[in-house]
C-alpha cells in the first residue's frame, strides 16, 4: 500500500482551534485541519509552512509537534505529522477549501472530521483546557 506523508496545522488561536471542510477530491466535505503532502527535500515544518501560506494567505510557526498520526484508508496509508501552531501573520483566506470554522474545545466533535483527523482530537482535549 502507497503511503502519503503529509504535515496538518492544529493552529490555535483565543481558546479555539481552525478546521477546514475539503473542497475537492475523494474526501469532499470531510473536516480536516489544514495542510499538505510533503515534498522531497522538505522538513514537515517547512511543508506545513508553505502549505498553509498556498491554501489560507496565513504565515504561521508550527511550534510544537503533537504526533504523527498513522491511518490506513482504502487506497493508501496516511502518515500525518501534526503540530500545535500560531498565527503569525495574515487572516485566513480560503483558496481551496469550501468552508472553515474556528472550533471551541466544547464544538470539536460538531464537525464530521475524516478519520485520521479525528484521531487526533483525543491529544487536543489534553491541550486545550
Amino acid at each position: 500500500m502507497k503511503t502519503v506523508r503529509v504535515a496538518a496545522a492544529v493552529i490555535l488561536d483565543k481558546g479555539r482551534i481552525y478546521a477546514t471542510q475539503r473542497g475537492y477530491g475523494d474526501y469532499k466535505d470531510g473536516w480536516e485541519f489544514p495542510g499538505g503532502k510533503i515534498e522531497e527535500g522538505e522538513t514537515s515544518r517547512q511543508a506545513l509552512v508553505r502549505e498553509i501560506r498556498e491554501e489560507l494567505d496565513l504565515m504561521i510557526d508550527p511550534h510544537t509537534f503533537l504526533a504523527c498520526i498513522e491511518y490506513d484508508y482504502p487506497a493508501f496509508h496516511l502518515s500525518m505529522d501534526c503540530f500545535l501552531c500560531s498565527i503569525l501573520e495574515g487572516s485566513p483566506v480560503l483558496k481551496e477549501h469550501e468552508a472553515a470554522r474556528w472550533l471551541s474545545r466544547d464544538a470539536l466533535e460538531s464537525v464530521d472530521w475524516l478519520p485520521a483527523d479525528r484521531d487526533l482530537l483525543p491529544l487536543l482535549y489534553r491541550c486545550m483546557v
